[in-house]
């Protein structure tokens, strides 16, 4: 019970680090920027798109009001200036010029690769049945919300929560009256606008108040931004890039190229190891063998009998260390201890690293031998990856079958920083787990802690 008590009060105390840092974090800037480049897409397209509408209905069909009453030839000529402004929009390629606009900046400022979609076949008939132009219209149409969505984030959240942290230190300069002279109350902005009457300003002491709604309020802007950052993302992902079945067609092509690559990387590294490794050794083995059954002759005395001994003793050494590394080259085709399952084999891993590793494994079903091994793999680098690098005291492993994917999830509380561009062996994990339609997934802000996730199907 005390050893349970503890890691409850680790991990609350580890949630409240968590989001007293979360201000001040490079993602939290980064999603702020990005909400705050959003904001043109509620003034620009809006305002841009209504009066163009409106100037094209009025040149086709004269004034919106005739003899006081709406005129209906002005309501359809809007209508169809709507109707060809979307047009032009899309055979033009605008929509995809915004589009890409927009997967750049995720791309930029939250690390979201979005494959750009196939280049436009010419021909109008092909560009009016563009599916990418006409899902980026889509996407710039639901980005308006979104975009409106960060703004209040931005504005109510950010801005009024550190407006609300002066308080107490413009008040005295500001509201320092005659005495008898009574001002009216200030208003404290909220996320729910200016609350008259339920919060507002009168007295110095007063103003602490004030300064805690802004704490609090900075304290939860960033999940409020990361929240509509996430739909934008969502968004991103099913409307800029290409299509389900150019995408399945471009993702099957990748995969099999990988697979190739990798299975003649592993050929090459096989006979590599090999030949500077367990063929020297034979051939020194084979070498001592020779020299020792020259001098034992054919008949009579042996003349330099501890000589034999020297040279049968190293050809007997150098027997075993080749039984050694043919050994090592057999675990590194697929290790043994695979056989038992993937909970024995990451037990072995965690047993045997050099910081403590904490394991917690879930599979209800086991997955084939192949995922096994992949997972197996990802996880021996991971491990060896934040023994390196990361100055961590503590691993943790978790592993879980969920709705036929398998999902390993490696975290430490090291210094962060992990970049696969960095060749600490990631981009390397990254392509064999895209063998197999898989996905890594790593989230490693300065200063920590890195988590790692890799995805797998539990069949391949």
């Amino acid at each position: 019970m005390p050893e349970r008590h503890n890691g409850d009060v680790s991990t609350a105390l580890a949630a409240v680090r968590a989001v007293a840092r979360a201000p001040f974090t490079g993602r939290a800037r980064r999603e702020l920027l990005y909400c705050l480049l959003g904001l043109p897409f509620i003034v620009f397209l809006p305002f841009v798109g209504f009066f163009a509408v409106i100037a094209l209905a009025q040149l086709a069909a004269g004034p919106w009001v005739t003899h006081g009453n709406p005129s209906v030839l002005a309501v359809l000529a809007a209508v169809a200036a709507a109707g060809l402004l979307i047009l032009l929009l899309v055979t033009t390629g605008v929509t995809r010029a915004l589009g890409g606009v927009c997967r750049d900046l995720a791309r930029w400022l939250l690390g979201e690769h979005v494959t750009a979609p196939p280049a436009r076949r010419p021909g109008l008939d092909a560009r009016l049945r563009d599916g990418a132009g006409w899902r980026a219209l889509a996407y710039l149409l639901l980005k308006v919300p979104v975009a409106a969505l960060g703004a209040w984030a931005v504005i109510i959240y950010w801005g009024a929560g550190l407006v609300n942290l002066t308080y107490p230190f413009w008040w005295a300069s500001f509201r320092n009256h005659p005495a008898g002279v009574r001002l009216s109350p200030v208003p404290v902005i909220t996320p729910f606008g200016w609350l008259h009457g339920s919060f507002q300003i009168a007295t110095f002491p007063g103003t602490f108040a004030a300064f805690a709604a802004g704490v609090i309020m900075l304290l939860a802007a960033p999940w409020v931004t990361r929240a509509v950052v996430s739909a934008d993302r969502w968004l991103i992902r099913g409307l800029l890039g290409p299509g389900s079945l150019t995408q399945r067609l471009r993702d099957l092509e990748q995969t099999r190229a990988l697979a190739v690559d990798d299975a003649a990387a592993q050929l090459r590294s096989l006979e590599r190891n090999l030949h500077d490794g367990a063929q020297i050794r034979l051939a020194t083995l084979a070498m001592n063998l020779g020299m020792a059954k020259k001098k034992l002759g054919t008949a009579g005395e042996v003349p330099d009998l501890e000589a034999v001994r020297d040279l049968v003793g190293a050809a007997h050494q150098g027997a075993k260390d080749a039984l050694a590394e043919l050994r090592e080259l057999a675990r590194g085709i697929h290790p043994a201890v695979l056989d038992n399952g993937l909970a024995d084999a990451l037990a072995s891993l965690a047993a045997g690293n050099a910081i403590p590793a904490e394991l917690a494994v879930s599979i209800p079903v086991r997955p084939t031998p192949a995922i096994e091994s992949i997972a197996y793999f990802c996880a021996a680098e991971l491990l060896a990856n934040a023994t390196k690098h990361s100055e961590a005291r503590k691993i943790r492993i978790a592993v879980a079958g969920q709705d036929r994917v398998l999902v390993l999830r490696v975290t430490d509380d090291g210094q962060g920083g992990a970049d696969p561009d960095r060749g600490t062996g990631l981009a390397g994990l990254a392509q064999r787990v895209a063998v197999v339609d898989g996905r890594l997934d790593i989230d490693s802000p300065p200063g920590g802690p890195t988590r790692v996730t890799v995805e797998l199907p539990l069949r391949a």
